[in-house]
């Protein structure tokens, strides 16, 4: 049986234990922002009107003040599907998931958005929302070589 010592001073030992504690706390904070699902600073709030409005502006959406649309949907409970795994994927690349939500009623809300450049279809924003928060959503432009992305105007629009 072998026996290691190791002579560390109180110095070290209190800069190794902030250290650690750094790292946890670190960690904690950065799953708390994540599980809020508030992607690239946006707030995730979404209990009213006046919010949903605030948060299109906050990704430089200017929108017509009142939905166009408002549906009870339910998140299909499994990534079986093509054509929600690639609409999950969209919802990924900009900090959300729906998988978690799977089975589970949400709202969507659809806005005409005004100053979509060079639009000459109507564009949409749908913003998906559960217990007031936002869980997802899309850009949907309604031409005909129109395409759907993510809340972020994309830099061939931009």
């Amino acid at each position: 049986m072998f026996v290691l010592t190791a002579k560390v001073s109180k110095t070290k030992l209190a800069a190794i234990v902030t250290l650690i504690l750094a790292i946890v706390v670190v960690t904690v904070v950065a799953l708390t922002v994540r599980k809020q699902g508030a992607p690239a600073g946006q707030t995730a709030d979404a209990d009213s009107n006046e919010a949903r409005v605030t948060f299109l502006a906050g990704y430089g959406w200017d929108v017509n003040a009142e939905p166009i649309e408002v549906q009870t949907v339910t998140v299909p409970s499994s990534e079986d599907s093509p054509v929600f795994a690639r609409y999950n994927e969209l919802q990924r690349s900009q900090g959300y998931d729906l998988s978690q939500f799977a089975g589970q009623e949400a709202t969507r809300y659809v806005y005409e958005i005004l100053n979509y450049p060079e639009a000459e279809e109507p564009v949409y924003a749908t913003v998906l929302v559960r217990d007031g928060q936002v869980i997802g959503g899309d850009v949907t432009n309604t031409a005909e070589d129109g395409a759907m992305h993510g809340f972020a105007a994309p830099s061939s629009v931009s």
